[in-house]
């Protein structure tokens, strides 16, 4: 693909994404929305693959139904209240649809299990857009109609999230999989906290998509798609797969990593709530998560496949073009926990 077209398709994301941020009226937030989804088809669809064919239909059906949803639901509203603002929706039929669309763009649990099969037929740099930058848009829209949502029914949402990718992460082998069982959990502690601190829901996405980002960018360098490949790669480049291990223990919340971080100030918050059994179930749902990060630390480091080398040159040296970003986002997902003074302080100013 010409890098032309590259270009168009990245600026086409972006420019839906920032209409989407901008947007006060139902009307353009879905133009936004629209031009997100159809700028990444092309770039799913790039390898001319059977899989990723078939990743694309399923993301073209699965994104057009969410917003046939979500056009409904702001009809209904637009008849009933006569009004098209994002933040005067009040209908509350037209805020469950409205919810419910929003919780499929964004792979929420019950509508999530589209997201892990998607995933496993895309490469690994789309799957990174797929898992972080296509969910900023309907968050925003998340954030502006949750305060008028029933709080009871944002908690459940979060701890079935929470619990459920939990579950569906145990027996996976791919990584591309775990990752999208990995997304749909940590979007359960930002979902389950946003209608009492949306500026902690805000800096707990923005530490997921940074660890996210570090995970799949190692993941592109060693070309890791299984757990099984995971113990060839520690001889051709110990000190990344160690950079590896620690990004997966950050997202499990591993302490002192900055992973910790999203669940020890979500945690607070729900204490401070007095909302002690969600905060105990989805504490219960990070351990099982933690499980899962462990095992893959597991095959990582200390299942190594047998006849390993000790020679310290690589098998196949690889031309790198970008030297920069995968080690300040591996940085920024592991040391990160010592700034958090500051970012309460920023968070505590938005709210």
């Amino acid at each position: 693909m010409p890098a032309t077209l590259y270009f168009m398709f990245y600026a086409s994301l972006g420019l839906g994404t920032s209409l989407t941020f901008l947007s006060s009226h139902w009307l353009t937030a879905w133009m936004g929305l629209e031009l997100t989804t159809l700028a990444i088809l092309p770039l799913m669809a790039q390898h001319h693959h059977p899989r990723a064919s078939e990743a694309t239909t399923k993301y073209l059906l699965v994104q057009a139904s969410a917003t046939g949803m979500l056009l409904f639901a702001t009809i209904l509203n637009g008849w009933v209240e006569m009004s098209w603002s994002i933040n005067e929706m009040k209908n509350p039929y037209a805020l469950t649809l409205a919810m419910s669309a929003l919780a499929l763009k964004l792979g929420l649990a019950p509508f999530h299990l589209w997201l892990p099969e998607i995933m496993q037929g895309l490469n690994l740099l789309t799957g990174l857009i797929l898992s972080t930058w296509q969910k900023l848009a309907p968050f925003a829209l998340l954030m502006q109609i949750s305060q008028a949502m029933p709080p009871a029914l944002l908690t459940i949402l979060g701890l079935t999230s929470a619990t459920l990718a939990a579950w569906g992460g145990l027996n996976q082998t791919q990584l591309r999989k775990i990752m999208a069982y990995s997304s749909t959990a940590h979007l359960g502690w930002s979902v389950i906290i946003i209608q009492f601190s949306p500026g902690l829901a805000l800096m707990a996405l923005g530490i997921y998509i940074l660890m996210t980002m570090a995970a799949f960018l190692t993941m592109k360098d060693m070309s890791s798609t299984k757990i099984s490949t995971f113990s060839t790669s520690w001889s051709k480049s110990p000190e990344k797969m160690v950079a590896m291990i620690l990004i997966l223990l950050s997202l499990g919340g591993l302490p002192p990593m900055t992973g910790f971080t999203i669940k020890w100030l979500v945690l607070e918050e729900l204490t401070k709530q007095d909302m002690y059994t969600p905060a105990t179930l989805i504490v219960m749902a990070a351990l099982i998560s933690l499980y899962f990060y462990a095992r893959l630390s597991y095959f990582t480091i200390i299942s190594l496949f047998p006849g390993t080398t000790n020679i310290k040159t690589y098998w196949r040296q690889k031309n790198i073009k970008d030297k920069l970003i995968l080690p300040i986002a591996t940085t920024a997902a592991l040391f990160l926990l010592p700034l958090m003074p500051l970012t309460l302080a920023l968070t505590y100013l938005y709210n």
